[in-house]
This record gives structure tokens, sequence and C-alpha cells, in this order.
């Protein structure tokens, strides 16, 4: 039934069509993130968007603790295997490539580390700081792996005070065990309410893919669920098969679905949502802040001069 679900659905509609634009600006952060040994989530997970986020808006998604995945999630075009050891000197030359080409908003997210100790969460919170210390006025947020639920680790990371912190519930509940490797739907949740409750002013975000087979309902309680731990931003995106060696795509939403989730999400008390086909993770992520500064904080206006 699958297949021929998936026979129906493979042939891309045109809203899914991508502008390619290799400006001189996508060249020359092409270029600085190879002369740096950098590694971003742009190019790793084959993202739709690298093209506009590169050559448009000059931001980029860095992705930390190497290019090696620990799971084997069946949508994720990051390679898996036993990563190498932990790069002590990433965290400053991620900022001094956020110094370099002037950002002034900055996601960073990571490989599932679940050989480390601490998932990674050193790291991540060691390469917030550098950032904060080299380039004070950029904003940062962190997309974080569920660090196994590790209370400890989950703490080292909030106490870094990352603008937004991130992790991804990527599908609804029933689908979880189908899709992602070694997850837990509650554990990322538990995720969400831990970080929320070691730091309560703090902006939590996460969101989920479409089109792996979840119905409407499904994903009206991710919303609820998602809320029911303080999580008050949420994307939403169509999912693509990166290979043949993925799982298949079972529907393609369309963009006037993908505005009718955004208006119940927003109804039901988002502060802010992105939802369209082409949407990631760090899709317009630092629009996002802006527009939640500008609608939770009346005065939040300033923060973004």
């Amino acid at each position: 039934m699958a297949q021929e679900q998936h026979t129906a659905v493979s042939r891309k509609p045109d809203w899914l069509k991508v502008q390619l634009n290799t400006t001189p600006k996508f060249k020359e952060l092409k270029q600085l993130i190879k002369e740096e040994r950098l590694n971003t989530v742009c190019e790793e997970a084959r993202c739709p968007n690298i093209h506009e986020c590169w050559g448009t808006h000059k931001t980029a998604t860095f992705m930390i603790l190497g290019d090696t995945c620990t799971r084997r999630c069946r949508f994720c075009a990051v390679k898996t295997g036993l990563p190498s050891g932990v790069d002590l000197g990433e965290p400053k030359r991620v900022a001094d490539s956020v110094v370099r080409l002037g950002l002034a908003h900055v996601v960073i997210t990571m490989v599932n580390r679940d050989d480390l100790k601490d998932g990674g969460a050193m790291i991540m919170a060691n390469t917030v700081r550098a950032i904060r210390s080299a380039a004070p006025d950029c904003s940062i947020e962190v997309l974080n792996s569920d660090l196994m639920g590790n209370a400890e680790a989950i703490e080292i990371l909030t106490t870094c005070k990352p603008d937004i912190l991130s992790h991804n519930l990527e599908t609804v509940r029933r689908l979880t065990p189908v899709i992602r490797s070694r997850s837990s739907y509650d554990r990322s949740l538990e995720f969400l309410r831990i970080a929320k409750e070691l730091d309560p002013q703090s902006i939590t975000k996460s969101s989920i893919m479409l089109g792996l087979g979840e119905q409407y309902d499904e994903v009206l309680q991710v919303m609820d669920d998602l809320l029911s731990v303080g999580v008050s931003l949420m994307n939403m995106g169509q999912y693509l098969q990166p290979s043949r060696n993925h799982i298949p795509v079972q529907k393609y939403w369309s963009p006037e679905e993908f505005n009718s989730l955004k208006d119940r999400a927003l109804e039901k008390g988002f502060i802010h949502v992105e939802a369209a086909p082409l949407v990631r993770s760090s899709y317009h992520a630092g629009e996002q802040l802006a527009q939640y500064r500008r609608n939770y904080h009346p005065l939040g206006a300033d923060l973004d001069a």
C-alpha cells in the first residue's frame, strides 16, 4: 500500500519548484565554510532553501560536533556512523565566521552524539558563549538533539541563554517510531518541558514535517502537546525524500492546507508560526525572533535595533 501511495505522489507539484540563486554572497559563504572546516545542515540535509538563505539573506545554520550522526532517522540525509572526537576549537571558528560574515542572527544545530556523556551540550553551550563574546549584537538560536533526556545536559544548554532554544518533534506521535531512530515523542516533549522549567523566560520552538502519512487531527494534537510544555514558536514544512533509501512521501500538502494549519496554530496560542511547503526548522529564523519580540514584548522593538 505504501508503495502505491508513493507512486501516486512521486511527481512534485509546481509549488515545490525552487529558484536557484548562486550569487556572489552564496559563493562567499560557501568558500568561508570550506576554509573554516565547518559543516552546515543546509548542505548536509540538502535543504531546498539554501540558495535563498545563502544567496539573499546571507544566513546559514551551522552544524557542530561533526558531520556524522549516531542515529539513522528514515527522513534525514545526514550520514550515520561512529563520529570522530570532539573538536574543542570549533566554537571559536564558528564565532569567527559569524563576525566575518556580519550576521545579525545565527542558528546552531548539531548531529546526535549519543556517544558523549552530555550528548554534546557543553560544546553547544561553548559555541553560544563564543558567539556572544565575539558578536554581542548577534541573536542566536540553537536547534538541539534531545540529549537522551539527560536533565543535567539540558541544564548545561539552558545556562548559555540562547535567544531561541529549539528541538524538533519532526512528526506526529503515531509515526515517531517509524520515522525517528532511537527517539521518543514523549522524550522530545520532556526535553522542551525541562528547558522551559529551567529557564521560564526562554523562547522555545519546535518543527514538524508533513507528508509522512500523518492526519490533520494528529497535527492539531502536536500543536496542543507543544503548547502544553510551553513552546511558543512552531514551524511546519513539506517532507521531501532525500534519496530512494529514505522513507517515501505519502502526500504533498498544498499551500492552502499549510495556511489552514497556520491559522489553527495561531488560534490555539502560538506566538509565531511559519507554515508552507518549503519551510524548514530555521527558515526565516531571524525574522521569526523579531516578530516574537514585537508580539510578545510590546517594547521589544528596541531589541531589534
